[in-house]
């Protein structure tokens, strides 16, 4: 096997609301910052999710700002002394403030300025259930990054990852930050592979429920979920095609894994790779036409890329013996990966795809897996090891600013960001 873990999964549940008990603990410098002053939006302690927080541990997260203290009482109906601010060499200011309406639901408003001109930059309010405080939060941060760095953000987004603790594996799914969490499978076997299709509302996996690999896809509002692929062997691996109608999957079904194109109701198999080796993980090109694989036909495994039409195959990674787990940011222009190094350590790399650059090393840890890219290609989330735990992890393209999603109550593996839309 490719893969460096046993590759086992999943018995489905109906989606079950649970909390995933992350915290963030971020480290690095970026080369440049905004520097953002995000006060304490008012009544926010009356909440069970205090805004202000969660939008400066979005920021931060980012790589791209500098939070800048501040504890001024201020709230989006007043008017900031934009003097004290530019002395405090704050570029941005954003203040709002929470407050329980009537039937239960929260009012969130607040307001964005630009410290250097002296202007406001936009303002918004909505209300919301306490349900989705969170989201609001989220949501405030992915204004504050558009209009400050001309980016979509993506702290509304979500991810998936599998937990294990008690004896137990489970399928979650969580805000971008890895808290929020709701159950979407629930198994006493290990569950891997989880993959978005992409509008978001489903997600593929494999599961050895039956005693051998069948992927499944689940709906995530309904718990409701089909079979992709119980062929004879193994059915492992999916990857769903960019407009959703398809996946490629790795199938033993003709002896020797290889890679098939098949329906998204699993219907019309199509065989891609023709070899002798182990062709898997596939991952498809934003462009909708190209796969990108591991495939150790060469020797070792490597990474390769060849068409949905199933044309030639080129290889990708020539540097290191060991190559696996490819990710492709939405721009095409960069790939993710796990290398082998020294023998022992697989550590987290990119690759630019459109220039002859080598290899970029992101990480300095020793078991590194499963990247995947943010929707907008400017983080990378994977799983890592830390302190004898499984954990995951976000890093900057440049690899200066890593935030560790700190799991309290279980191991965490198998991370894969979910698309934009909620």
């Amino acid at each position: 096997m490719l893969k460096r873990r046993t590759l086992l999964a999943t018995s489905a549940a109906l989606a079950l609301p649970a909390w995933a008990q992350f915290r963030v603990e971020i480290s690095g410098v970026g080369a440049t910052q905004v520097p953002i002053a995000v006060l304490k939006f008012r009544d926010e302690d009356k909440t069970p999710n205090p805004t202000a927080v969660i939008v400066r541990a979005d920021l931060e997260r980012s790589g791209l700002f500098r939070l800048v203290d501040g504890s001024t009482p201020l709230d989006e109906t007043g008017q900031p002394n934009m003097s004290e601010w530019r002395s405090k060499a704050s570029d941005a200011l954003l203040a709002g403030s929470v407050a329980r309406l009537a039937d239960g639901r929260f009012d969130v408003r607040f307001k964005l300025w630009d410290v250097v001109k002296g202007v406001e930059i936009g303002a918004q309010a909505t209300a919301v259930d306490p349900s989705e405080l969170r989201l609001a939060a989220h949501r405030i941060a992915d204004f504050v990054y558009q209009k400050l760095t001309g980016d979509k953000g993506v702290f509304s987004t979500r991810i998936a990852y599998v937990t294990k603790g008690g004896g137990r594996y489970t399928l979650r799914i969580a805000d971008a930050d890895g808290e929020g969490g709701q159950v979407a499978v629930n198994s006493a076997e290990p569950i891997i592979s989880p993959a978005w299709s992409p509008d978001g509302r489903e997600l593929a996996y494999v599961s050895f429920e039956n005693q051998k690999a069948v992927i499944y896809a689940q709906e995530l509002l309904t718990g409701k979920r089909r079979v992709i692929a119980n062929f004879r062997g193994s059915n492992s691996a999916p990857a769903w095609s960019i407009d959703g109608k398809d996946l490629a999957v790795t199938l033993s079904r003709d002896k020797g894994s290889q890679l098939y194109l098949i329906s998204r109701t699993g219907e019309n198999p199509r065989r891609l790779t023709t070899s002798q080796a182990i062709d898997t993980e596939p991952v498809f090109a934003p462009d909708g036409r190209g796969i990108y694989f591991v495939s150790d036909r060469g020797g070792g495994p490597q990474i390769y890329r060849t068409t949905v039409s199933g044309g030639n195959v080129e290889r990708i990674t020539f540097a290191g013996a060991y190559n696996i787990s490819p990710a492709i940011s939405p721009d095409g222009r960069t790939m993710a990966y796990i290398s082998r190094i020294g023998g022992a350590a697989f550590r987290l790399h990119t690759l630019d795809l459109a220039g002859s650059a080598q290899p970029v090393a992101l990480t300095d840890t020793s078991d590194d897996e499963s990247p995947s890219f943010a929707p907008n290609g400017r983080l990378i989330i994977y799983a890592s090891r830390a302190q004898g735990r499984d954990v995951l992890m976000t890093t900057t393209l440049d690899g200066k600013i890593k935030a560790r999603l700190v799991s309290t109550t279980a191991d965490v593996r198998e991370p894969t960001w979910g698309p934009y839309g909620r």
